[in-house]
């Protein structure tokens, strides 16, 4: 049984990190891509907007999808697909905005089941440990967007294409993660119960707390998102930087993310879950403000180092505060990443038709209003039983 969890430890810190590196390589390369097709800030945001779409799509189906197929099988399919996603993104967008849009929408689709399917595993073996783990499993994922934006910046100042680079990290992404998810751990067996599958996650976006944990992780995925999709944009146009060190900046962004997702779980072990989390938030709001009036490149990297780091800990913790109660995880789960993504669904269009008007620096700002509302809800977090 230690060598088995040992085993499924490993495959799931391979599962988030080379969803990481994925997404980073086609984040890296946002920059080329807009400007190969001519998009104003708005219209980029509409563009992204497609992962998003893809994303929603899938959530509210991931909790069955789990249940009936088990995480293993379900992340498999999944890195498959994105990589078709993502392969059509960077073939496609030398040839106008519509394979754009349909290859980020197979990506957005691929990345909301595959999040779901390896949270409910790492809740698995979180759970078999016996201590907080989730958040190193998304510092894994961290490790991999640091990856895949080094590997960015390189291939950038390299003049390497966006095609070949893209292309080889997301295929080589889908290679190494399906070679590893058959060390799973078997999946927990669903609630008893003779309701349906779908009348029993339509029963769980019925409950309080559940809608509440996933507010709170819409409020961090929005920090993360807007960090993820604009900091080197931001860096670029306002601060008039060029596009390696842009990049560089969005790399010091995932850096600090990292940091704080390694070195996450024992706070949450010493202090609790909700004066950690709070802590983090005012730190992601100092940073989030730090980058935006420094009015200097240097005082920029280091807010995002700061918003970075307050922004590591709020999705990993969450996921882990929905599946509390094991028998329920798929579907809790699931219903707090589809909240939680609607970030993503809200963020790009908000943020690019705020950079029309008043420049996409002085739009970040939007993020800082989830971020206080994250501070007043955290006492969601708490264990059920620890909060009777």
């Amino acid at each position: 049984m230690v060598t088995n969890l040992r085993a499924s430890t490993r495959a799931v810190y391979i599962s988030f990190i080379f969803l990481g590196v994925a997404m980073a390589s086609f984040a890296a390369r946002i920059p080329q891509i807009r400007d190969e097709l001519g998009l104003t800030p708005s219209r980029l945001g509409l563009v992204l907007l497609s992962i998003a779409v893809g994303s929603i799509t899938s959530l509210p189906l991931a909790g069955q999808i789990v249940g009936r197929f088990g995480s293993r099988r379900t992340v498999a399919a999944m890195a498959v697909l994105l990589a078709a996603g993502l392969t059509a993104v960077a073939v496609g967008y030398q040839f106008g905005v519509i394979p754009v849009l349909v290859g980020l929408y197979l990506y957005g689709f691929a990345t909301g089941a595959w999040d779901v399917a390896m949270n409910v595993q790492g809740t698995i073996v979180e759970r078999g440990l016996e201590r907080s783990i989730m958040p190193r499993f998304h510092a894994g994922y961290s490790v991999g967007t640091v990856a895949g934006a080094l590997a960015g910046a390189g291939a950038v100042a390299l003049g390497v294409s966006v095609t070949a680079h893209v292309t080889f990290c997301c295929v080589l992404a889908a290679v190494a993660v399906i070679a590893t998810v058959r060390n799973y751990l078997p999946d927990d067996p669903p609630e008893p119960s003779e309701k349906s599958g779908l009348r029993r996650t339509l029963t769980t976006w019925r409950e309080p707390r559940t809608l509440l944990i996933g507010v709170f992780v819409l409020a961090f995925a929005f920090t993360e998102g807007a960090g993820i999709d604009w900091i080197s944009v931001a860096m670029i146009d306002d601060y008039g930087t060029s596009a390696a060190v842009g990049t560089l900046a969005f790399a010091v962004f995932l850096a600090a993310m990292t940091i704080g997702r390694w070195y996450g779980p024992a706070l949450l072990d010493r202090y609790g879950r909700v004066p950690v989390l709070r802590g983090m938030a005012v730190a992601g709001l100092a940073g989030l403000v730090l980058f935006v009036f420094g009015g200097h490149p240097a005082l920029a990297f280091a807010g995002a180092l700061l918003w970075g780091l307050g922004a590591s800990l709020g999705f990993p913790v969450g996921m882990s505060a929905a599946a509390d109660e094991p028998a329920r995880a798929p579907a809790r789960v699931g219903v707090v990443a589809s909240i939680g993504y609607c970030a993503f669904l809200c963020g790009p269009p908000l943020i690019g038709l705020l950079g029309d008007h008043v420049t996409v620096l002085k739009g970040l700002l939007a993020v800082a209003v989830l971020l206080v509302l994250s501070i007043v809800i955290t006492p969601v977090l708490r264990p059920p039983a620890e909060s009777r």
